[in-house]
């Protein structure tokens, strides 16, 4: 099989990592699959921080399991009350991706970035997951002070980014019925 349909296909979510750093060129080979994404227009409308610092990715973790335990939903507010859940799952790095607000379609193009980062980590034996719940610590005050968000840019999703310290299983099986053909 095409080695990129082998990669696309065994890539899992991991939420447990190594505490060791990722090498520099690993890093960069992921941050770079993201910035060759496609995007509406060419507008390429993300801005990318990675956080390496562990004290500011602990307090991200707390302050949006703080938004979290103050949900209605039942499983947002167990996830943000579990003391022994960490929204970034101990990863030693964590990439913000932020959105061009005035851009064409800005959440789109960050998916599509998103989704290159997580292909490129997954070739080099790296886990990763995407974190929607991070929007609970992006709607904080100090959010765009401490990430640096530049101006114009709002912070959409976050990665976890590091060295697998588990093996999940294959990939479920597919639901059904989600393609059809016009001929």
């Amino acid at each position: 099989m095409n080695k990129v349909l082998t990669v696309i296909k065994s890539r899992r979510s991991i939420r447990r990592y190594l505490p060791r750093r990722i090498k520099a060129a690993e890093l960069q080979a992921v941050l770079e699959a993201g910035l060759y994404a496609p995007s509406a227009h060419n507008e390429q409308s993300w801005h990318f921080t990675v956080v390496r610092n562990k004290d500011l990715i602990d307090r991200m973790s707390a302050l949006a399991k703080a938004g979290m335990a103050g949900e209605k939903t039942d499983w947002v507010k167990a996830m943000g009350t579990n003391e022994k859940f960490h929204l970034f799952y101990g990863a030693p790095v964590v990439i913000v991706v932020s959105m061009r607000r005035d851009a064409l379609s800005p959440l789109v193009d960050c998916s599509a970035a998103i989704e290159n980062m997580l292909i490129a980590a997954e070739s080099l034996d790296l886990g990763t997951c995407w974190i929607g719940l991070a929007r609970y610590y992006f709607t904080r005050k100090e959010a765009r002070a401490r990430l640096k968000i530049p101006a114009g840019y709002e912070p959409c999703y976050a990665v976890a980014l590091g060295y697998k310290d588990q093996r999940p299983a294959r990939a479920p099986q597919r639901k059904a019925g989600a393609v059809n053909y016009i001929d």
